[in-house]
């Protein structure tokens, strides 16, 4: 697939497009980044371009040729659809639907809460400080990840990765919040299972080439 044909609007540290990142170096499809600064003057995604390609003002957002794509399980699943070699979703119905919910745990269930736009809520509405935000975050963290680690512990479908041996959806999102619980403070050894699988994954080049730091709009520093 031609680099031009498909586009993504990403952030370097946003966890959305970071698990969409890793699904599109899994598919091994080419792509261009279009950075979108969260920070910047208030936050590009809030500019008028990009609220008229996404009215939610979020990221990612994903162009293949004129298409517009938003939601990052949904682009997740799309580009499953297009490139049959690499599934990101088990040929067997219940294990789609496991692999499914466990994306669904970490996308709709914990990262939401600690996102930036519900920081700045928190700070502009709450008059919570840094420290508060913080402790918030790590608060819903632990939670969703106490329960996930159940989740992974108690079922033989559990391999290498979430779901079995080969990475899925659930794997895409499991690293980014990985990546977030460890830049909040959560040590990932409160939870074996979710370290060994998300140690597992950063082995693998598509893992380790959609990290943050890798990106060309991370900060040098960083």
């Amino acid at each position: 697939m031609a680099a031009e044909s498909i586009k993504l609007y990403s952030y370097w540290r946003s966890s959305a497009c970071y698990r969409v990142r890793i699904a599109l170096n899994l598919k091994g499809i080419d792509y261009q980044t279009l950075p979108i600064h969260l920070l910047r003057d208030g936050g590009e995604q809030h500019g008028a371009q990009f609220s008229q390609i996404n009215p939610q003002e979020l990221i990612p957002v994903l162009m293949h040729g004129d298409r517009v794509m938003r939601q990052s399980l949904a682009i997740i699943e799309y580009l499953d659809d297009i490139v049959e070699s690499n599934p990101l979703l088990p040929a067997v119905a219940r294990d789609r639907q496991r692999a499914r919910a466990i994306a669904q745990m970490i996308a709709c269930d914990i990262h939401p809460l600690g996102n930036l736009r519900v920081q700045q809520y928190l700070e502009s509405h709450f008059g919570a400080d840094q420290t508060q935000r913080d402790d918030w975050t790590r608060h819903w963290v632990r939670s969703g990840f106490t329960a996930l680690e159940k989740v992974l512990r108690d079922s033989s479908s559990t391999g290498t990765f979430c779901e079995g041996d080969m990475p899925s959806i659930a794997d895409c999102c499991l690293v980014p919040q990985a990546y977030n619980a460890l830049r909040f403070g959560v040590e990932l050894g409160e939870f074996p299972n979710i370290a060994r699988i998300n140690t597992a994954c950063m082995e693998l080049p598509a893992f380790d080439a959609a990290r943050p730091e890798k990106q060309a709009d991370a900060p040098a520093s960083t």
